[in-house]
């Protein structure tokens, strides 16, 4: 069976295949035995599950302990989900956070061993194997990313410049790096941390995005949606950092909290809050806007709606008036 991936930036050739669609020379068992080091595989050769949904996002849907294939609304395809934070611990608690058993705290240590070889299963089997066909919608068959995200904050784990060499190398055994891009999902409260800064120069040499989270510009909103004291002016800092670093994206949850949307003046200090990043030439790449689709998992789950997506849009037109992109995803 040839398997149509569509991977960014490469051009596929119909009926070609698979190895040839995604630019990867044709490699015979005994060479892909020795680069996937099946001895420490602890992945099926073809891992089988529910049909991947932007609904559906089960950081154990292969019975691997660091990474889970999921379909993304914004990256509007299949991303490999790289969890850090396998304990269920974050620093932050947002309100509409759907890790069950959430609590407070920081990564583990990562068994790099393991990582790799659940890394190295997961990318031959969407490259090389069946599992896009057999899980994902025809429209949604392309490899967009390796996501360092997951069931906490990946930041800090102190393993992540060492992750990244991982992803880095695995990426290369399959003629993927720069191919596809590498994503750091974060809250950006470690942004300025030592190690943190060594990752973001790591992922602007590999294709590398960050999304990072600026739900509310106001204390008193941080307190309410994320569930941190903190001052935006330090956040603000921490995400120019960041932005001067490596490509950036700010990426916002926004939804009704007993059936009101934000108020007026939390949205307008938002505003002003990008604005004042556009004024000082801050080289983001966009906003990425997007709603609740899956539930919640913290107590305050009763109380939280969708908004509509023309709400979400007519925000939207407001960020693109201030001066950047904006994207939504209801």
């Amino acid at each position: 069976m040839v398997v149509l991936l569509e991977v960014e930036e490469i051009n596929t050739v119909p009926n070609a295949p698979l190895s040839h669609q995604v630019g990867l020379e044709s490699r015979s068992d005994d060479r892909a035995s020795v680069r996937f080091r099946a001895e420490y595989a602890t992945l099926p050769a073809e891992p089988t599950m529910r049909k991947l949904t932007v609904y559906r996002h089960d950081r154990n849907a292969v019975g691997a302990t660091y990474v889970y294939p999921v379909v993304s609304r914004r990256a509007n395809g299949v991303s490999i989900g790289v969890n850090l934070n396998p304990n269920n611990a974050c620093n932050w608690r947002c309100i509409y956070c759907q890790v069950p058993g959430l609590t407070r705290g920081k990564a583990p240590p990562i068994d790099l061993t393991v990582l790799q070889a659940e890394l190295s299963t997961m990318l031959r089997t969407v490259v090389e194997g069946s599992f896009l066909a057999s899980n994902v919608a025809p429209e949604l068959r392309r490899l967009n990313d390796v996501a360092l995200s997951g069931n906490g904050e990946p930041t800090t784990s102190r393993d992540l410049p060492a992750v990244l060499v991982c992803i880095e190398d695995q990426l290369a055994q399959f003629g993927l790096l720069g191919r596809i891009k590498v994503v750091l999902i974060t809250n950006g409260s470690m942004t300025h941390e030592p190690w943190v800064q060594e990752s973001l120069r790591h992922m602007a040499r590999i294709n590398g995005e960050v999304w990072f989270k600026l739900d509310r510009a106001t204390g008193e909103g941080l307190t309410r949606v994320n569930s941190v004291k903190m001052s935006p002016a330090d956040h603000l800092d921490r995400l120019r950092g960041t932005a001067r670093i490596a490509s950036t994206f700010v990426q916002t949850c926004l939804f009704a909290l007993d059936g009101e949307p934000p108020a007026a003046a939390e949205l307008d200090a938002y505003l002003a809050m990008l604005a004042s990043l556009v004024e000082d030439r801050v080289p983001l790449r966009g906003v990425l806007l997007y709603g609740i689709a899956r539930q919640s998992h913290q107590p305050e789950a009763p109380r939280l709606t969708p908004l509509p997506a023309p709400w979400l849009e007519e925000f939207a037109v407001r960020i693109r008036a201030v001066g950047l992109p904006a994207t939504v995803s209801p």
